[in-house]
């Protein structure tokens, strides 16, 4: 972008939804407010992008708006972080006040989006359609407030008016403030605790008697389903005046302090996280207690030892030690001392192992979301990748595979990508076996999610063997390879990169092909080619019109839609095309079609009748 001001405001904006796109996800009453906010914020990233890629200079309109924007997405931020931290009850009984902050917050970008005239702005085709209709949900989101949970807020107002709540009322508060486990409570109880003494501001004496009741109320609850938490409280305290002598065993080689992080080098040896960490980073290359070197720098959490530790301080009395690590979860939740026992094989065991570690890891992560977050935590992302370049084909795939599970997690696609899997990936794709290339390709599309990793896929060289695949693979990996090239292609460069790589010909085989069942694909594919230059003179030289008439006049809605947004793209300002169009006696079917298709669809089929009908009109006065 030529203006500096300008630049300087797009990058701030781009960095911004990046900031925000990355914060956790929210577990507690205002979940689904925070989820749409955040949402809809991540949806207007390719306006940033396009402009920050362009050349073009932005007036002084355009750049009030952005700078309102700014200041909106930084008030975003800030309300995003203050409801995820604290107590989720509190959260709860202020549920009312944050969504006025929330409404405040999304009237004020929608105002910013207001002042920008995008419609005149040099965006490709696709981007403008989604910034209108992000904009079109900002402005139903100003108009209205998001709607409150009714039965949360009955099952509050019970127990805040004095009643006695049954348990089945006290079941689903713990539920819907995402209270279940022991880990949960003690979370709850320490942030409580943190917020009644951390503010000379605190709240409403009512506020803390109710905060109190509930926790004390959820707490029995949770104990039905857990008889033994906080069995021999008294014992526990009297214990706690004793200094039992640490087990060697548990102290860190380095600081001789118990450990509270356990964590595994590759010769064998525990060490305490940060101690350990402190020592590679220092440039040291060996274990400090054999002097070994060390093959690699891999940590891997030693989760046996860790519950050890764990069980010799509940006996003795002594509190345990605090990670700085993300808490932990409970075994009911994730089978955590399973992944440490697999990442071990990983890094210490035969190929036999550590093909029968990456399978397990691989089912581990499809079961549910807390094994990815344990996973992840654990450090196996990186020795995943290792395996990637296996010469073992059974391997290579269960490894891809699990990144592939792993990378459903948000915050797990941005670890896949900084510790350089997407040439790995890519690679696999060129060269694994079928079920490797096709789980390959499904990664590349849940990693493109993320915009800034469109640009890097493409420029690893994914498109051409994707449009391999098109071509050659299952019918499941053809819809893999479909899937990943149209989320690729929203960035503007894949798009030139996947004509010069020869997509358009075997996109209109598919597309003739009724029978092979990738018509809906390879429209979609098509349609956002249209929207470039090179991919409109691609689709123009490869005969479409006769197969695009048809379409329209016989597809699904979805596909007349797409049939007709190629069309006008082809036809606009090519008169060749335009005679083309109505010698197939396409007029007819357009009109029909401006009536009765979608929103999208019946603009493109009025848009080419126009260009029909200045034909007409043009003849008319030469004859």
């Amino acid at each position: 972008m030529a203006d500096q001001e300008g630049g300087d405001l797009v990058s701030q904006l781009v960095d911004s939804v990046r900031e925000i796109s990355g914060l956790p996800e929210c577990r507690n009453a205002v979940r689904k407010m925070y989820g749409n906010l955040m949402r809809r914020v991540k949806l207007l990233s390719p306006l940033f992008e396009e402009l920050k890629d362009s050349e073009q200079q932005l007036d002084d309109g355009d750049l009030k708006g952005l700078q309102a924007l700014r200041v909106a997405f930084n008030l975003a931020l800030e309300v995003l972080k203050s409801v995820n931290d604290g107590s989720k009850i509190y959260q709860a009984l202020q549920i009312e006040k944050t969504a006025g902050k929330f409404h405040a917050v999304t009237t004020q970008i929608e105002e910013a989006l207001s002042q920008i005239r995008y419609q005149r702005l040099n965006l490709s085709e696709e981007v403008r359609e989604q910034i209108e209709l992000v904009h079109v949900q900002f402005k139903r989101a100003k108009g209205r407030m998001d709607s409150l949970d009714l039965q949360l807020q009955r099952d509050l107002a019970t127990v805040n008016k004095g009643n006695e709540p049954d348990l089945e009322t006290i079941k689903r508060l713990s539920e819907k403030l995402h209270l279940t486990t022991v880990n949960d409570l003690r979370r709850e109880s320490t942030a409580i605790h943190n917020m009644m003494s951390a503010t000379d501001g605190r709240p409403e004496e009512d506020c803390i008697d109710m905060m109190s009741f509930l926790l004390k109320e959820i707490k029995g609850c949770v104990m039905l389903g857990d008889p033994e938490v906080d069995i021999v409280e008294g014992e526990k305290s009297v214990m706690r005046h004793r200094s039992p002598v640490i087990p060697d065993d548990f102290r860190c080689p380095i600081s001789l302090e118990l450990m509270k992080d356990p964590v595994i080098v590759s010769t064998g040896q525990t060490y305490e996280r940060s101690s350990i960490q402190k020592w590679l980073d220092a440039g040291h290359k060996t274990c400090p207690k054999t002097q070994q070197t060390l093959l690699h720098t891999a940590l891997t959490p030693n989760y046996v030892l860790k519950s050890l530790i764990a069980l010799w301080c509940d006996s003795n009395g002594v509190e345990l030690p605090k990670s700085n690590n993300k808490p932990g979860r409970s075994g009911s939740e994730c089978d955590c001392t399973v992944i440490g026992s697999l990442l071990q094989k990983l890094v210490i065991g035969d190929s036999d192992e550590q093909r029968s570690a990456a399978g397990e890891l691989r089912l581990l992560a499809k079961r549910n979301a807390d094994n990815r977050v344990c996973i992840a935590e654990a450090g196996a992302i990186p020795l995943l990748v290792e395996l990637l370049s296996s010469r073992d084909g059974r391997t290579q795939e269960h490894a891809v595979t699990a990144l592939l599970n792993l990378s459903i997690n948000e915050a797990n696609k941005g670890i896949i990508v900084s510790v350089g899997a997407i040439p790995e990936i890519v690679d696999v794709l060129k060269n694994g076996s079928t079920e490797a290339r096709e789980n390959a390709a499904a990664t590349l599309f849940s990693l493109s999610v993320v915009d800034e990793n469109k640009v890097a896929i493409g420029a690893a060289g994914a498109i051409p063997p994707l449009i391999d695949l098109l071509q050659e693979g299952t019918p499941r990996g053809k819809k893999d390879a479909a899937t990943a090239i149209f989320n690729l292609c929203i960035y503007q460069g894949n798009k030139v990169r996947a004509v010069r790589a020869g997509i358009v010909p075997p996109l209109m085989r598919l597309l003739k092909d009724a029978s092979g069942g990738m018509m809906d694909e390879a429209l979609a594919i098509l349609a956002i080619l249209a929207s470039h230059l090179e991919g409109k003179m691609a689709i123009a030289e490869a005969d479409p019109m006769e197969v695009l008439v048809e379409v329209i006049r016989s597809g699904s809605a979805r596909n007349r839609e797409n049939g007709s947004a190629v069309l006008w793209s082809l036809c606009a300002g090519d008169i060749r095309l335009l005679k083309i169009v109505k010698e197939l006696g396409a007029e007819e079917v357009l009109k029909e079609l401006s009536e009765n298709g979608t929103d999208r669809a019946k603009r493109k089929a009025g848009s080419v009748l126009e260009l029909l009908q200045r034909i007409d009109s043009v003849e008319t006065v030469v004859g």
